[in-house]
């Protein structure tokens, strides 16, 4: 189980967001549909999308919700959420989320984000989730739904997921190193051969004006 994408929002208006280092596509923009679709009523709701799922959590008008790699568990992200809840409500009250224009508490809440994203993903929250299944045991089927169940037709867009491998991160940097360090040492047997040719007519010329009598030629001048 991997939380991969976080934020926080008013409605449509995102607050802040977080997205894992390693991770990269067209996640924000599906999250931008969906957070047309949440109801503004308090509740908590999983959609599923292909291999994904998100999880979100509405309470006073403000959407708390990420995406994870893993359809069957719960416990997880709800704990994440719930972690996410308080250190943003104690931060900055509701007062504040309600007025908030968007991204301008991202500076400083994204990095909360990762920090506890990080915590979760590294398995340091259990504590959190054996508090957690005393409140919620695991997600209703009834809170779990498509989420083509939600989007109209025509909107659902291809979701887009890199999970960066970092082997073929480390073989793209060799064969690029490798490439750089061909074109290197082609380059410089080219300076090579240059500076042997340059000094070979330079010895040359020596050569050529000492047997003619120094550099005027005199010697090997016609008369």
């Amino acid at each position: 189980m991997t939380i991969v994408y976080a934020l926080v929002s008013r409605q449509k208006t995102v607050l802040a967001e977080y997205t894992a280092t390693l991770v990269t596509g067209n996640f924000p923009t599906v999250t931008r549909m969906l957070l047309a679709k949440i109801p503004v009523t308090d509740g908590k709701m999983t959609y599923v999308y292909d291999d994904y799922v998100f999880h979100y959590v509405v309470e006073n008008g403000i959407c708390y919700l990420c995406m994870s790699d893993e359809k069957n568990k719960h416990r997880l992200p709800y704990a994440f959420l719930q972690d996410i809840q308080h250190l943003f409500l104690a931060k900055y009250g509701l007062e504040i989320a309600q007025r908030a224009i968007a991204f301008s508490l991202n500076d400083e809440f994204s990095a909360i984000i990762q920090q506890r994203m990080e915590h979760f993903n590294s398995g340091g929250a259990m504590d959190n989730i054996d508090t957690l299944k005393n409140q919620i045991d695991e997600v209703k089927e009834g809170m779990v739904q498509n989420i083509e169940k939600v989007l109209e037709r025509g909107e659902k867009i291809e979701l887009l997921v890199d999970k960066t491998d970092r082997l073929n991160q480390q073989a793209f940097r060799f064969e690029s190193s490798s490439r750089g360090l061909r074109r290197h040492m082609y380059w410089k047997r080219m300076r090579n051969i240059a500076i042997c040719s340059v000094f070979g007519l330079v010895l040359v010329f020596i050569l050529v004006a000492e047997g003619c009598g120094g550099f005027d030629f005199h010697r090997c001048r016609l008369h």
